[in-house]
């Protein structure tokens, strides 16, 4: 029943990128994933291949009470994929609005996957403080906060280190040995991007999992709606992306039953 949240506490470090490329890691290293889309821009859909004209959405078939089984897309590795589904800003408004007033519409299907003690839910939350990462924060086995080596990320340490982050409340303060760091597109041959690496790792210390390199083929794979480990297996950054993965599952629970159809499904 483990339940890993991506997190930032700014947009544009590829998060999304990084939670579709590590949840692909995990499942071809034998763990039975479901990854859910919590972002409103929809966009973890593209690294799977998912059609442009598949309207079907999690997060948006919420206020319908519709389950979420019905939202599944089962994706060419076998990794379970739940996308958020299309919406504007008004409409992405609405939702956060009737999450705070209703939690349960998210906590009781998040509930329904995390009773499997051999499924392994990994969530890709918006940018910044949100209802949803304030209601999966305190549930998350591992918390992972995405940041890039530049002065920006390095400047945020005490938001992140703080659960700042997070919002005020429970989510602020439930994060004691839960949170990970990963440090994203790093190029050790500028000195600026070598250099808030290294604050990062020193103000962080054992809580940054990994690091991965700044990669042509990352922009490449996206281009082409391929993950890393299929486009470029070979490359620096997939490497990367194993290591965090494999440091990821030796800090999770045994799984008994790996790669097993989702119960209650074909």
């Amino acid at each position: 029943m483990p339940l890993i949240s991506f997190a930032s506490p700014k947009g544009g470090v590829g998060k999304t990128t990084l939670a579709a490329n590590v949840a692909d890691a995990l499942h071809r290293q034998g763990r039975r994933v479901v990854l859910i889309d919590l972002d409103p821009q929809n966009t973890l859909r593209l690294h799977f291949g998912v059609s442009l004209t598949d309207g079907i959405g999690f997060m948006t078939d919420l206020p319908r009470r519709a389950g979420w089984r019905h939202a599944l897309r089962t994706t060419p590795s076998g990794l379970l994929l739940l996308p958020h589904g299309g919406t504007d800003l008004p409409g992405a408004l609405a939702l956060a609005r009737l999450l705070e007033r209703e939690p349960e519409l998210l906590l009781t299907p998040l509930r329904e996957m995390l009773a499997d003690p051999d499924l392994l839910v990994i969530a890709d939350t918006a940018p910044g403080a949100t209802p949803a990462l304030a209601l999966l924060a305190p549930m998350s086995t591992l918390l992972i906060a995405v940041m890039l080596a530049d002065a920006t990320s390095a400047a945020l340490v005490p938001e992140i280190s703080s659960g700042r982050f997070l919002g005020t409340g429970a989510a602020a303060t439930a994060l004691d040995v839960r949170l990970r760091v990963v440090l994203n597109q790093v190029d050790m041959e500028q000195r600026l991007s070598r250099a808030a690496a290294e604050a990062v790792i020193r103000l962080m210390g054992p809580r940054v999992i990994g690091a991965v390199a700044r990669d042509q083929a990352i922009a490449e794979a996206v281009a082409c709606q391929c993950l890393l480990l299929d486009f470029a297996p070979t490359s620096l950054a997939a490497e990367d992306l194993r290591e965090i993965a494999r440091g990821i599952d030796a800090a999770l629970p045994t799984a008994t039953g790996r790669n097993e159809p989702l119960r209650g499904l074909a």
